[in-house]
């Protein structure tokens, strides 16, 4: 036990050491460029999987072993590291820097949450929509550390508020309880004042009353101990106690639904997750000739999947916890409870907290619309786009551009400070956000990881590894395609809950891209539905951080997110597969093998 104990200690140390050891008989006997790289992919790939390395520090590997074997020079790997995504990450964060900063994020939480209601089960409706949306723009992380504290006033202040009730009620009782007491005394005294035959008649009616005061009593007396009982019985591992089993499901559903919907949300946009990002720069990477993937097409694509996504984990995490009922849900002109009034108090209180609109907030609010109409409209396909007024110059505009153009004037706008004074007579000048901001909230390590994943794909196409895998997986092109895809969709589902999701898309592309090319499909047909289902990571605390940070209140157990985590991923992937054979199939004629893939003429092994 003590030699185990000791190699779990230093596991990781002990895998940075053995695999590359294991491994290396494979470019020692195979002396072909192909093992060579394989041999760097698969030392990398552990790396990641396990991040017996920070993600970043093993994103470097590529450009250390790659001029090592010659595979790629140190100049042409260092160029892969640094891409148009890194220009639209850029832009992106200016203005996640800039919401975050004025908290514009929180007023539009809690007034989107304000317009759906108070009931509990639209309350969870609202508080998911609102993450979504959120999430579209922020990274999923940021955005549940932030509404997560939120939901947690508002939890505490429904239970805090059926308590209230609960002990109103019980005063009531005694003071109901004490005006019997006191009328039985008054009967007692005139009956000693009174004739044998009252005094007999009032003892009797004294006997009733007592008979009813023992009734009152026990109804009394019976709701504390169970109110007790209540409070002791239903804990968790961390110590947390509830008032009722109902209470405590209540809270595993609002952390579960703001934990769930951060991740859905970013399924929007192509800059709402790592991995749509990852994928769109590796795609327009490999096939310079595409111009099926930018901000517009991919909204429209995943909007519907969105959508669709989030009302049926809402229906799901409703019946799985608190029981699915459309009578109550659905009555019109029903009065609200404690719980419904406490909870919109909670919620109004926090919005008021706020005041009225700033000027940072609304400056931020116009660049971010902007932001959004820029991308919108750079080349929307169905009419033309603000990138054709540069003829000249086409497809040399993309999305990183109007990202960019929008990023600075973060830093070139002035705040109100600007329009006060420092001191008594120096002019004091303060930018929207400043760079030590921008920096704080730069996502560095997702930066070099990206860049890791471009050197690992442009090293398998210099090696010549992606012609080799896409000859050997030809043999799949006997299976139907929806088999192909659900096959895909499952594997990167199960890996991208013990990996991270950045790492898990960086490893499959490069291989789910020659697979498609091998078997003359068109290669969206597959990585869509598989970029998607990396973002499923719904299963466990570890999968990704807004499941870790619910995770860390205390109201949920490993089980409760497994549980519901295998609906929504179920849920998940078959949405995914309804839409890349429904609407996804016009949008871009994946029926089609397209001129702009490659076509393997492959001769031999």
């Amino acid at each position: 036990m003590d030699v185990l104990g000791l190699l779990w200690m230093y596991r990781r140390l002990v895998i940075i050491f053995l695999s590359p050891c294991v491994l290396l008989p494979l470019p020692l006997i195979v002396t072909t460029k192909e093992a060579e790289c394989a041999y760097v992919l698969f030392v990398v790939a552990i790396f990641w999987l396990t991040e017996a390395l920070p993600l970043a520090v093993t994103s470097f590997i590529p450009a250390l072993m790659f001029p090592l074997f010659g595979i790629m020079r140190s100049k042409e790997v260092a160029s892969t590291y640094f891409k148009d995504f890194h220009l639209l990450l850029t832009g992106v964060i200016c203005l996640a820097t800039s919401i975050e900063k004025w908290n514009l994020h929180k007023r539009i939480a809690l007034k989107m949450v304000m317009m759906v209601g108070v009931n509990p089960a639209w309350l969870m409706l609202g508080f998911m929509a609102s993450t979504a949306f959120l999430s579209m723009w922020l990274s999923n992380t940021s955005t549940a550390a932030m509404v997560m504290p939120i939901v947690e006033a508002v939890a505490q202040q429904i239970i805090n508020a059926e308590a209230e009730v609960d002990a109103m009620q019980i005063s009531s009782e005694l003071v109901i309880a004490n005006e019997g007491m006191e009328l039985d005394e008054h009967c007692k005294e005139y009956e000693m004042n009174g004739s044998e035959t009252t005094l007999k008649h009032r003892n009797s009616s004294a006997n009733g009353h007592a008979t009813v005061f023992d009734v009152e009593t026990a109804k009394i007396q019976d709701p504390c101990p169970a109110y007790t009982e209540h409070v002791e019985t239903p804990s968790t591992s961390n110590g947390r106690t509830y008032r009722s089993r109902k209470d405590h499901m209540m809270c595993k559903a609002m952390c579960l639904c703001i934990a769930y919907s951060s991740t859905i949300g970013g399924l929007a946009t192509i800059t709402g997750t790592s991995t749509n990002l990852i994928f769109a720069e590796q795609f327009n990477s490999r096939y310079k000739d595409s111009n099926a993937i930018n901000f517009g097409t991919w909204f429209v694509l995943c909007i519907p999947i969105t959508l669709l996504l989030l009302v049926l984990s809402w229906v799901w995490l409703q019946w799985l916890f608190l029981g699915f009922n459309f009578k109550e849900m659905f009555k019109c002109g029903k009065e609200k409870n404690a719980r419904e009034k406490a909870s919109a108090e909670v919620i109004k209180a926090e919005y008021m907290k706020l005041g009225s609109l700033s000027y940072e907030e609304i400056v931020t609010l116009i660049l971010f619309i902007i932001m959004a109409l820029l991308w919108f409209t750079r080349d929307p396909g169905f009419f033309p786009g603000w990138a054709s007024l540069f003829p000249q110059h086409m497809g040399f505009a993309t999305d990183s551009t109007a990202a960019l153009l929008v990023g600075l004037l973060f830093f070139i706008i002035p705040s109100s400070k600007t329009f006060g004074f420092k001191g008594k007579s120096s002019f004091d000048y303060a930018p929207l956000i400043t760079w030590k901001e921008f920096q704080s909230c730069m996502p560095w390590e997702i930066a070099i990881l990206v860049g890791g994943g471009f050197a690992l794909a442009e090293g398998c196409e210099e090696s010549g590894l992606s012609k080799w895998i896409g000859s050997k997986l030809t043999p799949l092109g006997s299976l139907p395609i929806w088999l192909i895809i659900l096959i895909s969709s499952l594997i990167v589902t199960s890996i991208t809950e013990v990996a991270s999701n950045p790492a898990t898309i960086t490893i499959f592309l490069p291989i789910l891209a020659p697979l498609a090319e091998a078997i003359h499909v068109n290669p969206l047909y597959i990585l869509i539905p598989t970029t998607i289902s990396t973002s499923f990571a719904f299963l466990l605390p570890v999968a990704n951080p807004p499941n870790a940070i619910v995770f860390a209140y205390g109201h949920l157990q490993v089980i409760d997110m497994v549980k519901a985590g295998l609906g929504i991923n179920i849920i998940g992937i078959a949405i995914v597969m309804l839409a890349v054979t429904t609407w996804a199939v016009p949008m871009f004629d994946l029926q089609t093998y397209p001129s702009w893939a490659p076509t393997l003429n492959v001769t031999g092994p």
